[in-house]
């Protein structure tokens, strides 16, 4: 009999390391920091997105400058050339024409190349702006994703040296427990939200707060294990 009521007083212990154990986890997985590393991990994917967009955009508008500034270049080659044939002379009066022609049709391409160009480079202002822009915001992001995952790591570290702590002592009550009690104590734990055993106190169990009658009380104790009649946790009385 004694070593049943030791058996159940040390299964109270057991109880509290761990709702010990429990309440660390909790605080382990609900860091208020959690939810801004959480929000700022996602704001970083979204400004990382959009610097490759605005990169990628940057890109293919100097290189656009490059090829229109090729193809200028080429046009004010032909232009020259077909001039000073023409300044040079000897053409029959409908070559020169159609010369002189072709030289206003270049002339004309060359300023609509020319406008290109210049749309083109206020275009690549406007996207260096951006990419600027976006860079700053995924530097400062980072920053802080990197502040929080340190404070996070420090937190966390000292949560989980209180919780080595408390398997521990967790690790030495168990063996003084029956097994069988112990496994029934676990399954309780389970099912009735991680308490599985309370103290009868005045006639109330300490699991589920209800009162217990002079006559249910007896029919407790009489039980292997004494068990709440209304929550079925098991009872220390």
């Amino acid at each position: 009999m004694m070593e049943e009521l030791k058996s159940l007083a040390d299964l109270l212990d057991l109880q509290s390391v761990d709702l010990e154990i429990d309440r660390l986890l909790h605080e382990r997985e609900s860091l208020p920091e959690l939810d801004s590393y959480k929000a700022t991990h996602e704001a970083l994917t979204t400004a990382n997105s959009r610097l490759d967009r605005a990169q990628t955009a940057l890109r293919e508008t100097n290189l656009a400058v490059d090829k229109t500034n090729g193809e200028l270049e080429i046009a004010e080659e032909k232009i020259d050339r077909e001039q000073m044939r023409l300044y040079a002379g000897g053409l029959s009066a409908r070559d020169a024409d159609y010369m002189r022609r072709e030289v206003e049709m270049l002339t004309r391409k060359k300023g609509e190349m020319e406008d290109e160009v210049l749309e083109l480079m206020e275009r690549s202002e406007e996207q260096e702006a951006e990419v600027e822009a976006a860079s700053k915001e995924v530097s400062e992001l980072t920053e802080k994703k990197n502040e929080l995952e340190s404070v996070i790591a420090e937190a966390w570290k000292g949560i989980d040296a209180r919780l080595v702590t408390k398997e521990q002592r967790k690790s030495a009550i168990v063996p003084l427990i029956d097994e069988v009690l112990v496994e029934l104590y676990e399954d309780l734990r389970k099912a009735k939200g991680g308490v599985g055993v309370g103290r009868l106190a005045d006639g109330t169990c300490g699991g589920c707060h209800l009162r217990i009658t002079e006559a249910e009380e007896i029919d407790v104790r009489k039980s292997d294990p004494p068990r709440c009649i209304h929550c079925r946790r098991i009872l220390v009385v």
